[in-house]
């Protein structure tokens, strides 16, 4: 007698199989979203570079702008700070100025100036002594006009931004010392090295604007004392720029062989001597005769 609705054996081991190969692809179906739901998305980070020269331009913009305010308002700058500046760069100590700067760093994280009061000041100085040449050399209003933004343009600020710009430069590029890579590289700022501009550029002014002022009846002569007078004057001033420009980058402790920007002294010494054994043949000038045919005449 045969049994009707007996399983069959294959059948059983069959259904089981697949029934098994499909609870376990659901299972790995169900780990595999669930690892991807619980996986952290990559987010790309910033290197540190990146982040420094963000906030590096950041805190730029807000100088820039807190300069820009106090221009406006002669109270909010410190007049008798820049004064007392100014008094020691004529002093022989002139590297006490670079001082500040280092408590700039330390005490708000930049070197520069966070004061226009000492380029106002010097604006202005300028601009009283220019006034004083025009009467002297008794110029017209449109001369005396030309000879301001003449000293306010070429003289001061257009050789500022250029040996600032360059300054800079070669500090970085080749003046940097050798830093670990786990501390922030330190730069010079472009604002820091025009202060050491207005810095070197005081003592050129009261050489060039004020000594020579009232020694224009003797430098504009033609004898050899006036030549060596006026000529000494440039040497002079154009030697202690270059040493107060020396000052300012050796104050910073992360330049090594600042000594290069002692270098254009040699230059001067070598014209002025030229310019001296040249003299009796007929080859010598005097700068200021030179520079008043260009500026009055």
């Amino acid at each position: 007698m045969r049994r009707t609705g007996s399983p069959n054996p294959k059948s059983f081991v069959t259904t089981t199989t697949t029934t098994t190969t499909t609870t376990m692809s659901a299972a790995t179906s169900r780990n595999k979203s669930a690892a991807g739901a619980t996986m952290p998305l990559s987010i790309p980070m910033a290197s540190p570079s990146s982040l420094d020269h963000r906030h590096f331009a950041a805190s730029s913009q807000k100088r820039y702008n807190a300069m820009a305010s106090r221009l406006t308002d002669v109270s909010q700058m410190d007049v008798q700070a820049a004064l007392d500046q100014m008094r020691s760069l004529l002093s022989g100590r002139p590297q006490v100025v670079y001082k500040t700067a280092y408590y700039r760093k330390q005490t708000k994280n930049h070197w520069a100036r966070d004061d226009p009061a000492f380029a106002f000041l010097q604006v202005s100085f300028l601009m009283i002594a220019t006034l004083a040449y025009s009467v002297a050399f008794r110029t017209s209003i449109m001369g005396g006009l030309s000879f301001l933004l003449y000293s306010l343009v070429w003289n001061w600020l257009v050789p500022g931004v250029i040996i600032a710009t360059i300054g800079r430069e070669l500090a970085n590029r080749h003046l940097s010392g050798t830093q670990s890579s786990s501390h922030v590289r330190q730069s010079v700022e472009w604002l820091y090295a025009f202060d050491i501009h207005c810095n070197a550029f005081f003592p050129v002014f009261c050489l060039l604007y004020v000594v020579q002022f009232f020694l224009l009846p003797l430098v504009l002569g033609q004898s050899l004392l006036a030549l060596l007078l006026s000529n000494t004057l440039y040497g002079a001033a154009f030697s202690w720029y270059w040493y107060i420009t020396h000052l300012g980058y050796r104050s910073l402790p992360f330049l090594s062989n600042t000594e290069v920007f002692l270098f254009p002294i040699a230059a001067v010494v070598l014209v002025y001597s030229l310019n001296l054994i040249g003299y009796p043949f007929g080859m010598g000038w005097n700068a200021s005769r030179l520079l008043a045919q260009v500026y009055f005449y």
